[in-house]
């Protein structure tokens, strides 16, 4: 009777499994009509806020017994092998393969866009200004070790909009061809990772000498030349560059998690549930900081985030990176933005977008 039970679960698996595969085709069919009656490149019918919708939607109606995160990643590829149908999104991230940056914009954008390794922050921007990529993604901050600085810097004199935000659970590994912990001398890995792995290194290869490189995939390539070298990186990495895995999740923060932005051409219209980021600079006198954020109070508008950087025009002057709730096109928001215009000495709008879904 069993047997019998297991061949109906079994039949009804493969009669779901031909219902699935017959509607990805349907929706793909619509997606690529859907190209056809924009009559543009990929970038004119990629719709993160309307990415961002859909995807909000299918969490709000999971019951499980899947989990929303892995129910959002399953449609996310769907979407993502869709668009693919008319044009692949080109996508610059921060090299080499294997970077927590390249599993950022995988995450995002799904794996049928095409991914394309540049080794500075400077190299996505001016590709993406270019035209030569669709989209960049770039590490803003992470939650134990603060900002990257260098993004931040980057949009002084940039055109390019934030279009969008992933928040990543960064788990680091320490991968290596040496048969265990004991035949390792030096441990290779980007500065941050160090930071946020000091506390295991210093309890269990505390005479070991470590040494920032550009990027975790940098350091992983570099590990699987010598022996004796180690590296802090992802399991991907392991995979990609032939490594073992000696320790996994060795960060010291179990919810050490990075947050990337997503930096493009075009302007994001809302989804409903927006952030926007602004640049502002203050004119030079008593008070400058608290008038430049009474608009945002006033207007009942929450700030998620500041951070200043000095501006690079002058000694001791300074410059504002917020991050706000809500989208610039909204009435209380845009209402705000005018005001603090007539405050600032500066404002730049960097982008309104959808905030991370998960």
């Amino acid at each position: 009777m069993s047997e019998d039970k297991l061949k109906a679960v079994r039949d009804r698996i493969d009669a779901l499994d031909e219902q699935i595969q017959a509607l990805i085709n349907e929706r793909a069919s619509c997606a690529q009509t859907v190209a056809a009656l924009k009559n543009g490149d990929a970038a004119s019918f990629y719709r993160p806020e309307r990415e961002a919708e859909i995807l909000r939607r299918i969490l709000a109606r999971n019951q499980g017994p899947l989990s929303g995160e892995e129910m959002a990643r399953l449609f996310r590829e769907i979407m993502s092998a869709c668009l693919a149908l008319e044009q692949p999104l080109r996508i610059a991230y921060l090299g080499p393969e294997g970077t927590f940056t390249q599993a950022a914009a995988l995450k995002h954008f799904g794996h049928s866009v095409t991914t394309d390794a540049h080794y500075n922050i400077d190299e996505i921007f001016r590709e993406v200004e270019a035209g030569a990529c669709h989209y960049g993604v770039v590490p803003v901050e992470n939650s134990t070790e603060g900002v990257v600085t260098h993004t931040l810097d980057m949009f002084l004199n940039s055109s390019l909009q934030i279009t969008g935000e992933v928040q990543l659970r960064v788990h680091h590994n320490l991968l290596s061809t040496a048969e265990g912990l004991d035949g390792v001398q030096r441990v290779f890995s980007h500065q941050q990772s160090l930071a946020q792995c000091r506390e295991w290194l210093d309890e269990n290869l505390a005479a070991v000498e470590r040494i920032a490189v550009s990027s975790n995939a940098e350091a992983a390539h570099l590990a699987s030349q010598d022996k004796q070298t180690a590296a802090i990186a992802s399991r991907e990495a392991a995979d990609i560059y032939g490594l073992r895995v000696l320790a996994t999740n060795i960060e010291d923060e179990p919810d050490n998690t990075t947050r990337f932005l997503v930096i493009g051409r075009e302007a994001v219209p809302p989804s409903g549930k927006d952030k926007t980021s602004l640049l502002l600079s203050a004119v030079n006198k008593p008070g400058a900081l608290h008038s430049l954020l009474a608009p945002l109070a006033g207007h009942g508008i929450s700030m998620t985030r500041i951070e200043s950087r000095p501006s690079r025009r002058g000694v001791w002057e300074y410059v504002f990176f917020v991050d706000i709730e809500g989208h610039a096109a909204e009435p209380r928001v845009a209402q705000a933005l005018d005001e603090l215009r007539a405050e600032a000495a500066m404002l730049k709008v960097l982008g309104s977008y959808p905030r991370a879904i998960l």
